[in-house]
């Protein structure tokens, strides 16, 4: 499967771990579509870790458990196809996956074969439990080749936290998406963490093969499998605009039958899932902005779109009000060109057109402005 733009849904994990059943599946199919998820953009419904019994069936298959889901995967597969949306599931290039469940090390064509027969169209493959002696290229390679001749087109999400320098041989294993660090969880602090890894990739990210900086934790409010303390809803909407700029799958990871209108607002934000699923997917570009301050704490992106626009993130992480400002001249826009920018902020709506080449912005404790802008004469 070659995917063009980011992949988008929902997955399991964050909110359920193991507490997951065959009811729970089909209320969050019901969700995305009533909920204009699936509207927006929002296709893959993925089961996670925790969903197999613990010994594989006298075939070497493996089973789904029977309490869980006791009408068994295939039906539940075809129940999140009748809602119009993809299915995914789980599985980990190890002997265990990190639950301790079974894994598809050396089982790598019969469970694609098997992951095919159930109707799966997305998979999510981990990396603990692998062989310390075999490289994670040659693991991955296996199951992406497996998938690719399963007979069904399954995209693989390559789970390996960007450990063996992943970002260096991904695009030869057949993954769609990557992911480039740790499990998240729902802090602040993992937030700006996770961020703060993402620099020295960006040029790995494109079409075909992109760099997932893990799933959304906006929503979750502290509650769940990695709840731990939350976040506020400002913090969760900076944390979405950083990866919908940075082109990050948008995996959603809160309890979707119970969204406020907050989160929806947040998650449904049709000019950055624009900008997110621009179908140049250029990577980000990291600018200086203000010379006076080299601050780790205030980031400022921009990307290219596909139509001439120009996409620009001002990101203030930091505990204090700040004044961010870009100088057109970094974007390719000097004063001699006679050009400048027409910008609308994504969030407020907001429109102006920038003098004397400078983008500023006052930015609250956490918060972020978002701009889409077209080049228009001075």
């Amino acid at each position: 499967m070659v995917k063009l733009t980011p992949p988008m849904g929902w997955n399991s994990w964050n909110t359920y771990g193991e507490n997951i059943n065959e009811q729970l599946i089909r209320e969050t199919a019901d969700a995305m579509v009533s909920q204009g998820l699936l509207e927006k953009g929002y296709e893959y419904l993925v089961i996670d870790d925790c969903w197999a019994l613990k010994e594989r069936d006298q075939n070497d298959r493996l089973v789904a458990d029977p309490e869980k889901f006791p009408n068994g995967m295939k039906a539940v597969a075809d129940y999140v196809h009748g809602k119009g949306l993809k299915f995914g599931m789980y599985s980990c290039a190890g002997n265990l996956t990190c639950a301790g469940y079974p894994g598809s090390f050396e089982h790598e064509f019969i469970d694609a074969e098997t992951f095919a027969e159930w109707g799966v169209d997305f998979l999510k493959y981990d990396y603990c439990y692998h062989s310390p002696i075999i490289h994670g290229k040659y693991l991955y390679r296996r199951m992406g080749l497996a998938l690719e001749n399963c007979g069904r087109d399954i995209l693989l999400s390559a789970c390996s936290w960007g450990d063996d320098e992943t970002q260096e041989w991904i695009k030869s294993t057949g993954a769609s998406m990557w992911r480039s660090t740790g499990d998240i969880y729902d802090t602040w602090e993992s937030v700006k963490d996770l961020v703060r890894q993402q620099e020295k990739l960006h040029p790995y990210n494109g079409v075909g093969c992109f760099n997932d900086m893990d799933m959304l934790i906006v929503g979750m409010y502290g509650k769940g499998n990695v709840g731990l303390k939350g976040c506020t809803d400002t913090q969760y909407k900076t944390h979405f605009s950083i990866w919908a700029m940075m082109g990050s799958p948008l995996m959603i990871g809160c309890d979707i039958r119970n969204m406020n209108a907050e989160t929806k607002a947040i998650l449904t934000n049709e000019e950055l899932i624009r900008i997110n699923q621009d179908r140049a997917c250029r990577q980000p570009v990291k600018i200086r902005g203000n010379w006076m301050v080299d601050d780790e704490n205030q980031l400022r992106y921009y990307k290219q779109l596909e139509n001439g626009d120009i996409a620009i993130g001002l990101f203030n992480l930091s505990e204090e009000k700040v004044a961010m400002w870009v100088n057109l001249d970094e974007l390719g826009l000097p004063h001699s060109t006679g050009k400048t920018l027409e910008a609308k902020e994504v969030w407020t709506g907001e429109k102006t057109v920038v003098k004397n080449a400078i983008l500023r912005k006052e930015i609250a404790p956490h918060d972020c402005a978002v701009f889409r802008a077209r080049v228009v004469n001075q």
